[in-house]
């Protein structure tokens, strides 16, 4: 007597809650230990057809299927592609003008939408939903892919020698203990409570309120960072401007590091090596710069080297990746309401795996107004 009763608890416990082909074979199993009678009773409970059931007994009987697979090789519904041959070629055409990327590479992109994409095979006599453009466009190699900053223009044959040459140089310096200085200017920044990038912690579903439109505030204004990195202490020294960036406005900012920092650390300084990129208030065409720099020289007495990075080798800066983007982090999420603001921001920010930065701030180009309190150690 087939036990209708076992068989409904392990079909309600195990069995509903395999796969295609688990269920099949479940029920095969279940009629071939029930005996007679029991193809109907299984096919009662299951709710599985008879003939499905019979094909779990081919199952049973012949070779398990590769891993992954619930169906034989050939089973299923046929591709869209395969009952419409001439959907892949009018794809194709409607892709190779928005193609982006190199086409001797594996990988290419389109920047149309699978939406569009659909409506035009559609027009042309191809019915086809957006996803299964989608689908298909894998198969043919395309995804959707971000840009990628990574040509730096023409790449002169002694760059390296360049490189090598600055940093002999910087060695040199520093063996004789002179000062070593890398310097840049920070992008503008809107002074006001306008968006800034990145997030921070606050309380949920209360995020800081800002303007909509980054229109300049015209009392306001922008602020124009400019950044001295001693590379041998690690310390850094940020001149807040207030009007423009210009090669006096670099100049004078290295001029108001000398005296605050670098005349303390350095007191028997011959020379002072400056490393900058080449564009900018400290351009190496820049002959503004150059002058200024003279005048430097000649009010200290100092020998003044400059070291100008290739051209599209700015990032390679030390102040780059030692100073801004430490400043960049320590304010994210925060809107620079004010030039204090901006002031007590950089003066907070530290860089700890190395010696503590002492990042030191001032608001205007002219005698320091406001410096920030030196950073506490990590």
């Amino acid at each position: 007597m087939i036990d209708k009763a076992a068989i409904r608890l392990r079909w309600d416990t195990v069995g509903s809650r395999l796969d295609e082909r688990g269920r099949r074979l479940f029920a095969a199993a279940e009629v071939r230990t029930a005996g007679r009678g029991g193809l109907a009773m299984v096919s009662q409970i299951t709710g599985l057809a008879r003939s499905t059931i019979n094909r779990g007994k081919k199952d049973l009987d012949s070779q398990p299927l590769p891993k992954g697979r619930v169906r034989r090789v050939g089973g299923g519904r046929r591709a869209v592609s395969d009952n419409d041959p001439g959907l892949i070629p009018a794809l194709k055409r409607l892709v190779e003008p928005a193609t982006l990327g190199d086409p001797m590479r594996p990988l290419i992109w389109v920047s149309k939408s699978m939406e569009k994409l659909a409506a035009a095979l559609t027009e042309m006599g191809h019915p086809i939903s957006a996803d299964t453009v989608r689908t298909e466009l894998v198969k043919l190699g395309f995804s959707r892919q971000f840009n990628r900053k990574a040509d730096e223009g023409s790449k002169h044959p002694d760059r390296n020698a360049q490189f090598e040459y600055i940093n002999a140089k910087v060695i040199a310096a520093q063996a004789q203990h002179q000062p070593v200085i890398s310097v840049d200017t920070k992008k503008r920044e809107l002074i006001g409570n306008f968006r800034n990038g990145g997030t921070d912690y606050r309380p949920k579903g209360t995020p800081q309120r800002v303007n909509v439109h980054d229109f300049e505030d015209k009392e306001l204004g922008k602020v124009v960072p400019y950044g001295v990195y001693d590379m041998t202490a690690n310390a850094g020294f940020v001149s807040v401007g207030i009007t423009s960036d210009t090669a006096e406005f670099a100049v004078q900012s290295i001029r108001c590091w000398l005296d605050r920092m670098g005349r303390p650390r350095y007191p028997d300084a011959r020379e002072l090596t400056v490393t900058a990129d080449c564009g900018g208030s400290n351009g190496a065409r820049v002959r503004l710069w150059k002058v200024e720099l003279q005048k430097l020289a000649d009010e200290t007495g100092l020998v003044i080297h400059v070291h100008h990075y290739p051209p599209g080798t700015s990032k390679w800066n030390k102040i780059e990746h030692r100073l801004f983007c430490h400043i960049t982090q320590n304010w994210r999420g925060r809107p620079l309401t004010d030039r204090l603001a901006v002031v007590e921001l950089i003066g907070a920010t530290t860089r700890p795996p190395r010696p503590v930065s002492r990042l030191k701030a001032r608001s205007t180009p002219a005698p320091i107004r406001k410096a920030s309190r030196s950073a506490k150690p990590q």
